[in-house]
């Protein structure tokens, strides 16, 4: 059965930087599985398993306008520490929901200068080209429930 709009696949992959860095893998722990054709995987990877087949492997490099974005300087914000309610210690790295323009969004502490923290909107890989080791493990049709959904259910997806 090829990959396909409303097929669930599984997939075993490791994600690279342009430098070799290993980003991610799925390398040790169960395949990812989703559902395809639903926006629950960057385009650009998507985009390159259409078609393929449980068995296949290949080397996919994803630009960024395909992946998560290009970096966008205006989602840097500087905030005064006291905005950071409820948090007595706070750190180069740290995450924190916030509300934005854009609704609700996951912001990254990148620099602390004294009272001040510079806040950084953008996903961590925007304007990474990403490259993708990919095997296709499976490759299923969704069930009804599935498809009304929006997601896989059983092993590896939830069962409500």
């Amino acid at each position: 059965m090829q990959i396909a709009k409303q097929r669930v696949v599984s997939i075993e992959y490791t994600l690279t930087d342009d430098e070799g860095t290993v980003l991610d893998s799925s390398r040790g722990r169960e395949p990812l599985v989703y559902l395809h054709g639903v926006g629950q995987m960057i385009p650009g990877l998507e985009a390159a398993l259409t078609d393929k087949v449980a068995g296949e492997a290949l080397q996919v490099r994803v630009l960024p306008a395909e992946a998560y974005g290009e970096r966008d300087d205006t989602l840097v914000q500087k905030a005064a520490r006291s905005q950071l309610r409820g948090v007595a210690e706070i750190e180069v790295g740290m995450q924190f929901q916030a509300s934005g323009p854009q609704g609700r969004q996951v912001v990254t502490v990148v620099a602390i200068d004294g009272d001040e923290i510079t806040l950084d909107a953008n996903h961590p890989l925007a304007g990474v080209p990403l490259n993708f080791a990919v095997e296709v493990v499976a490759v299923r049709a969704a069930t009804p429930q599935e498809l009304q959904h929006g997601h896989i259910h059983g092993p590896h997806g939830h069962d409500h």
